[in-house]
């Protein structure tokens, strides 16, 4: 096991034993879902997240190896490397502490120094680094030269300081000082650059800003940012001064003569022409670094809750595209999400044929039975709902909004193209619309998350983070929930533990030219599927009705035998154990533990087998906004308005109610104390009681209060 399991462990404050069973699980294929559920006994019961942790520190620390690796190759190259430099090296705990020892060594481009250098300065620099030095002009006149351009004292001395200056930038303890000042006293100012102020309107609340860097928020941060990559905005990010000139005097400078006053001079400019530049750069670096794992953490946990958001479940749907001018797009669904017929009808401006198009809905209702109605909330949404409710069906029939962000992304995808070739876009949308209902998790896996619309200045963070983040937790959410192996689509197989794009496509291959899979081990039997995928995979995926019950459960097959022993014991059969709550409750799973099942999943099978194949999301709530609420100018101050969260940030919370514009319920309003992470207190499609705190109709903008 590598020798930095014992770091990771101190940083997540868990055991060694845990971080090198985990490692070694990831060594061997195994995927975050299947360790969390199936191996916790070897973990500890570490959660999914811990597991997410241990792997990324894992990357941390190795990328950390590789590069001590490389400056101990060059060094040994360049035959610099002594026992002390290696002993430094190798007891560098991060890329900076690593950096930091290199910089002296590393190869160097033409700069002052090297210059300075080059015209034999260098024994001028080392005596007034010394400070032990008289008659410093006369020292100084002792390497003028005309051979090597050096016309005057002056010349030497300046020359000399550029060396000293290089030195103390690459002194260890100098940018570990000035890196905590950075930290700890930094500000972050911007103004608006004076070549782009027509273009500013957009930033001008940061036109004269500065605040302390360090407890910036990572939406301004990013927003700064931004503004300087437009071209808008100037941003400095430095510590002051004087404090960074005082506190590295007091360090560096030992007395009071003519030499320390040149030694002054130049520790001045080193700190201003070579460390502020440095450690301004590398400390930007990390602003924004952390400015990205906030904002990626607030979309992954917005990700999270719209793919675990309460399915409808398998009902026959009408699903409706709402529009003016175009018409509303109607697609009926059947229980398994199949398109069975598609209409368009034109309730509103400027055909406004109401009639006809009722009409329509109640034929359609009554030919489809129809369970639910979902309706896009897009333009014309409202009003489309509005005439869904004035009409009187034959049968119970519930009308719901659904979010249609990303409808258009994935019905001009080819994923669509591929599943309706015969359909345009207008109908492709409307079935997203209707499964979405359905199931919203087997829906959302079909497009791109950041297209879904819960993100934060998504596309000013690091892109490869954020897609590894996004990619995580839709496994984590597939994985939770599980997927019916004979109905779930190949991009939502992808995601299960094991699988990946290509067994997802071997697997509906496999379905379509074979029937129904009637039992897990039949996994075994899809091209590309070994034993490893099978173990990583098949306690995620479902067979309904298939020849053995325990194949509808989270059971992992691994544990079947031992679910039949617990049945022996009592005279019974495996599937007499499921469900029968008085019989699972007898049992003293105790018994059953041995060197590779112990007591977390023993407990995890019997609760398994109390509700098998339970889902763990909610169940659906109906939600309706205030029908008398249709545009802005319905609103007034202190009016009190249902809403649903449908975006977290860390500032706040934006919220549907009912018009076209979103409220801004800021964190400041959530709760009469102070909220930092305003995730702690909302979920998103949380239904919510709010009071109009503010309407400012030029700026399309509504404020929103808990805080009655």
């Amino acid at each position: 096991m590598n020798s930095f399991s014992d770091k990771i462990a101190l940083a997540i404050n868990i055991d060694q034993w845990q971080v090198e069973n985990t490692l070694r699980l990831f060594a061997s294929g195994a995927s975050i879902p299947f360790v969390a559920r199936y191996r916790k006994e070897k973990t500890g019961e570490l959660t999914d997240f811990q597991l997410i942790e241990i792997e990324k520190l894992n990357k941390v620390f190795l990328a950390l190896a590789e590069r001590k690796n490389t400056i101990l190759k060059s060094l040994s190259e360049r035959d610099l490397l002594s026992d002390q430099l290696k002993q430094g090296i190798g007891g560098a705990e991060s890329l900076n502490a690593l950096e930091d020892i290199y910089l002296p060594y590393r190869p160097k481009r033409k700069t002052r120094a090297t210059i300075a250098i080059s015209k034999g300065l260098e024994p001028l620099a080392k005596m007034i680094m010394s400070e032990n030095i008289n008659k410093l002009m006369n020292a100084a006149s002792g390497f003028v030269s005309e051979q090597k351009d050096v016309a005057t004292p002056e010349e030497a001395l300046q020359g000399a300081r550029d060396i000293i200056a290089e030195w103390i930038s690459e002194k260890g303890f100098v940018r570990h000082d000035l890196r905590r000042l950075f930290r700890r006293s930094a500000t972050i100012s911007s103004r608006i650059s004076k070549k782009n102020t027509e273009q500013a309107s957009k930033y001008e609340s940061y036109s004269d800003w500065h605040e302390q860097a360090g407890k910036a928020p990572a939406h301004r941060i990013l927003a700064m940012f931004r503004g300087e990559n437009e071209g808008i905005l100037k941003i400095k990010v430095i510590p002051d001064f004087e404090t960074a000139f005082s506190q590295l005097r007091h360090k560096l400078i030992r007395k009071a003569n003519e030499a320390s006053e040149q030694k002054e001079i130049a520790l001045a400019d080193s700190i201003k022409r070579l460390l502020f530049p440095s450690l301004e750069t590398e400390y930007r670096k990390e602003l924004k670094q952390k400015a990205d794992e906030s904002s990626i953490k607030v979309f992954t946990e917005n990700l999270r809750q719209l793919l675990l958001a309460p399915p409808l479940g398998q009902k026959n749907i009408l699903a409706i595209d709402p529009g003016f001018r175009t018409g509303c797009k109607l697609v009926c669904l059947d229980k398994n999400g199949n398109l069975l017929a598609n209409e368009t009808i034109y309730p509103h401006p400027p055909q406004n044929q109401t009639t006809l198009a009722i009409k329509k809905i109640n034929s359609l209702v009554n030919a489809y039975k129809i369970d639910a109605i979902a309706i896009g909330n897009g333009t014309a949404g409202r009003e489309t709902e509005n005439i869904i409710k004035r009409i009187r069906f034959n049968r119970d029939v519930i009308a719901i909004m659904v979010n249609e962000n990303g409808a258009s992304i994935y019905s001009a995808s080819a994923l669509a193209r591929k599943e309706f070739p015969d359909y345009d876009i207008t109908v492709r949308g409307s079935v997203s619309i209707g499964r979405r209902l359905q199931d919203p998790l087997a829906e959302l896996v079909k497009i791109d998350p950041k297209s879904i619309g819960v993100g934060q200045y998504q596309h000013d963070v690091d892109q490869n983070l954020l897609a590894e983040g996004l990619r995580t937790t839709v496994e984590l959410c597939v994985n939770t929930v599980g997927v019916d192996l004979n109905l779930a689509s190949a991009e939502l197989l992808r995601y299960i533990s094991g699988i990946g794009p290509n067994l997802a496509q071997n697997i509906v291959h496999h379905r379509s030219s074979n029937g129904n899979f009637t039992s897990r081990g039949q996994l075994k039997e899809v091209k590309g599927l070994g034993p490893k995928a099978f173990e990583q995979s098949a306690g995620f995926l479902r067979i309904k009705n298939g020849t053995n019950p325990l194949d509808a459960s989270a059971v992992h097959p691994e544990s079947y035998a031992l679910v039949n022993r617990m049945a022996k014991s009592f005279g019974f059969k495996a599937e007499e154990l499921i469900g029968n709550r008085e019989l699972l409750s007898k049992i003293k799973i105790g018994e059953y533990v041995d060197e590779n099942i112990g007591i977390p999943t023993l407990r995890d099978i019997i609760n398994e087998l109390e509700k098998p194949g339970r889902d763990p999301r909610k169940a659906h709530k109906i939600f309706e906004f205030d029908p008398d609420l249709r545009t802005m100018e319905d609103l007034k101050v202190g009016m009190t308005v249902p809403g649903m969260v449908t975006n977290i940030t860390d500032f706040g919370a934006f919220i549907d109610i009912g018009i076209k514009e979103n409220g801004l319920l800021h964190k400041s309003q959530i709760a009469d104390s102070y909220v930092s992470n305003p995730s702690e207190h909302l979920f998103l499609n949380q239904q919510l009681k709010l009071k109009i705190v503010s309407v400012d109709i030029q700026k399309k903008r509504i404020g929103l209060s808990l805080r009655f």
